[in-house]
């Protein structure tokens, strides 16, 4: 192993080369290790009294890292070299926002309540005594449908797994939810529809043995910047793997694309109908393995024959030819690779655009082998374990509402009445739940670790709702954030590094973050205040035994590993004695094994079984359910789906008032609403203010120039930002969404807008209701004066 890569805080070298040095590496060759290493000003590692185990949790990545830690304070991160998710290396939020996010001299470190319209310091009890009393007093008179929970894609397995249990056995309620509905929702909608049940079937060391790379709405250099690493070390070793990138703009990871197909946001279904047409036109179809491994296609077949490259091409926005060399280059190489993100999944019709690229891999047979895969991405660090543990709404387990037995076997393992348990209709996703509290049938929500008041669409709307004078509004965070500060109980939590659990990254990896300092204040580990609820509100099994007999996470991850036997998602052979042993451990990895499955469906045994599936699908246009009868006709049985849809277009396509279509993306310096990286000093210097992004013909008809300040107005709010020109491509404005109000004069939303999100609109998708982001029809003008926006 090479010496570390050390950088101090304040060192801007890895501000302005995100990615660090390149390590090249030739396909199937292991990616070289590089340990980096960042420390506090003035420190050294010799200065260091301990290092703690832990892994970065400010993207899906999943960094192995160890917290360095002086006079019972962090003050530093290094990279772990054995670990097989960055051998080594860290991104520019990893080094810098981990550990400084965490000492914020604005940190909550007790209670509040409001008194008076104030929030004013409370004692634990005071706050506790004050949920407890409201909580029991609408169950008493409302019941369970009077009780919402909003949580995050930040907290651990052990979290998710309480508050799962808390909601859908201790109080019954349906109205679960996640921020991951934001992030991630799509892509567990999509793995259900083709496969099944939820779970990526690729990995990272897909990169290390492709031929080629497909990434459909996935600006990988910004969103994960270790794995671009990887990714650029390919590039630059030899037999790089051929790259194809679906993105409106010119992103840096556009710039080293082979193909670039810079479409009309909102059309990503009519460009992957396209290439399906291609491959079974030219007869580029693995038919043997169609054949025994899926099911469908005559119907795809008959969906897709109208969609030729010159078809699409009017659609999309994008040469025909274009088209046809990316579905040439699908076709040609032995071994494809294809991630997805936020360009589809909050784009229209994303669940139906995000099967499409399932299904170029089935009918090429591109599936379980190395290089050959699909990482249907996340977009935060634990969304995986939200959606394994059911703090989304889902069933824990990846169990299915929709079947009996897999309720019956939930209430057995939490000795309660399978009624208890919400099953006879969807779970309440987040735009539907926060609807139920704008009408007031939810009149008691509690929201943990994620930040509604910024990072949902049409933000005028819900913070109408938020400060609703009849909702008893509970948040709990590190930081008085944009949505604490309209709540009536505040609860400090303690954050990474200050508390132990594990979380599960993209590829299935998991790993365990072990308590290295002690939270400020009275700041508590939201296990912690989970289980002081239920034990305040004396939550029981049928037995009469608490409901949450657990005394810290070892016990609820225990519980976790019996509630996930047997499921795919198994993790009865995971031990946190594992954990602390091996750097990494993909799941399933069942009780008496020692090894795990590093790729999903290499044997082409799909989660597809009636009775073992966490989903019998959706209509992909309408959303509606299949339903059992009609699933079990199609006869999947272990088999993968082929589905499809009509292409139907952008919810709000751009005319005359508002000619330009927005979409909102992420910066590589920031995370969510910068809570953390925003008291990043060596961060907000990178990236300080929103922009906004277009193309020089827009900006150029409208006599902007690079710098000048623009409103962006749509039919819901409107942004005020200087201007970036150049990477936007002709008709489509960009902005990040991260800038809230939490570090502005108060009133900025009104006088000076900076959220992306009050533009956004009230839109979702029809199967896994994630709301549409990329896709608003805009208007752009110059405001007098100008701002540096570089």
């Amino acid at each position: 192993m090479d010496q570390p890569t050390t950088v101090s805080a304040g060192d801007r070298s890895r501000i302005d080369d995100i990615w660090g040095e390149r390590t090249p590496f030739a396909r199937g060759g292991r990616w070289p290790d590089r340990a980096d290493l960042m420390l506090q000003d003035g420190l050294t590692e010799n200065d260091v009294d301990n290092w703690v185990r832990s892994a970065c949790v400010l993207c899906s990545n999943g960094c192995g890292c160890d917290i360095a830690v002086k006079d019972g304070r962090m003050v530093g991160i290094r990279g772990r070299v054995d670990d097989p998710i960055n051998h080594g290396r860290l991104g520019p939020k990893g080094l810098y926002a981990s550990w400084e996010g965490m000492r914020g001299r604005d940190r909550l470190t007790h209670p509040l309540i409001r008194r008076d319209g104030e929030l004013v310091a409370a004692t634990w009890d005071e706050a506790m005594s004050a949920i407890v009393d409201r909580s029991r007093a609408l169950l008493d008179e409302v019941g369970p449908l009077s009780h919402g929970f909003y949580t995050s894609g930040q907290l651990f397995l052990e979290e998710y797994y309480a508050l799962a249990v808390i909601g859908k056995a201790g109080i019954g309620t349906p109205h679960m939810d996640g921020n991951t509905r934001l992030c991630t929702a799509t892509a567990a909608s999509s793995l259900k529809e083709t496969f099944g049940a939820d779970g990526q079937p690729g990995c990272y060391e897909d990169i290390d043995e492709c031929d080629a790379m497909f990434l459909w709405g996935h600006n990988l250099a910004a969103t994960q910047t270790v794995t671009w690493a990887r990714v650029l070390d390919r590039l630059a070793g030899p037999n790089p793997p051929r790259l194809v990138v679906v993105d409106p703009r010119r992103t840096a990871t556009a710039e080293k694309a082979e193909v670039h197909l810079a479409l009309r946001p909102g059309t990503n279904l009519a460009l992957l109908l396209a290439l399906e047409r291609e491959l079974i036109e030219n007869g580029w179809i693995d038919e043997q393995y169609v054949a025994a491994q899926t099911v469908g296609l005559d119907e795809l077949t008959g969906q897709v024959a109208e969609w030729t490259p010159e078809r699409a091409a009017e659609v999309c926005g994008v040469p025909a030819d274009d088209i046809r060399r990316a579905a040439r280059i699908f076709a040609e190489s032995p071994r494809v690779l294809s991630t997805v993100l936020q360009g589809f999944y909050q784009a229209p019709q994303a669940t139906a655009s995000s099967c499409q690229v399932n299904n170029l891999h089935l009918l090429r047979g591109m599936i379980g082998r190395p290089g050959a895969g699909i990482l249907q991405m996340n977009g935060q660090p634990t969304a995986q374990n939200n959606r394994e543990c059911g703090a989304d709404g889902d069933l824990p387990g990846f169990r299915n509402w929709e079947n009996q037995e897999h309720v019956n076997q939930l209430a057995e393992l939490w000795g309660v009445d399978p009624l208890v348990i919400p099953h006879w209709a969807p779970p309440t996703h987040a735009m539907q739940l926060f609807r139920y509290v704008e009408q007031g049938s939810i009149p008691f929500l509690w929201v943990s670790a994620t930040n509604p008041a910024v990072s949902l669409p049409q933000l005028p709307r819900i913070r109408e709702i938020l400060a609703k004078p009849d909702l008893f509004l509970v948040v709990q965070d590190l930081y008085l954030t944009e949505t604490a500060e309209l709540a009536d109980v505040v609860l400090p939590a303690a954050g990474w590094g200050e508390k132990t659990g594990t979380f599960t990254n993209a590829t299935r990896t998991v790993h365990l973050s072990e308590k290295a300092v002690e939270p400020p204040g009275e700041a508590r580990a939201d296990l912690d205040i989970f289980l002081d609820y239920a034990k305040r509100m004396d939550f029981r099994r049928n037995d009469g035994a608490p409901l949450l007999e657990w005394e810290g996470p070892e016990d609820a991850y225990r519980a976790w590993q019996e509630c996930s036997r047997g499921r795919p998602c198994d993790y009865t052979g995971i031990s946190y004695d594992d954990l602390r042993r091996e750097s990494g451990i993909r799941w399933p990895r069942r009780e008496g094994e020692t090894g795990s499955v590093t790729r999903l469906y290499a044997d082409g045994d799909f989660p597809s079984h009636p009775d073992y599936c966490e989903s019998f699908g959706h209509d992909l246009l309408t959303g509606a359910t299949v339903g059992e009868e009609a699933f079990r006709a199609l006869r999947p049985d272990g088999r993968a789906i082929l589905k499809s849809a009509p292409y139907s277009g952008p919810h709000e396509p751009p005319d005359d008032e508002y000619p330009l279509q927005l979409t909102t993306g992420r910066s590589p310096y920031h995370f969510h609403t910068r809570t953390k990286t925003g008291r990043s000093p060596e961060l907000v210097d990178a990236a300080p203010h929103v922009w906004v992004e277009l193309s020089e013909v827009d900006a150029a008809s409208r006599g902007i120039d690079e710098g000048d300040l623009v409103e962006v107005v749509s039919r819901r709010g409107r942004l005020v930002a200087p201007v970036r020109i150049g990477k936007a491509r002709t008709g489509t404005v960009f902005a990040p969404f991260h800038y809230g109000y939490w570090d502005a004069p108060p009133g900025a939303e009104e006088r000076h807008p900076t959220a992306a999100n009050e533009l956004t609109a009230t839109e979702w998708d029809p199967v896994s209701k994630q709301p549409v982001f990329k896709s608003a029809a805009v208007q752009v003008r110059r405001l007098e004066g100008a701002e540096d926006a570089s």
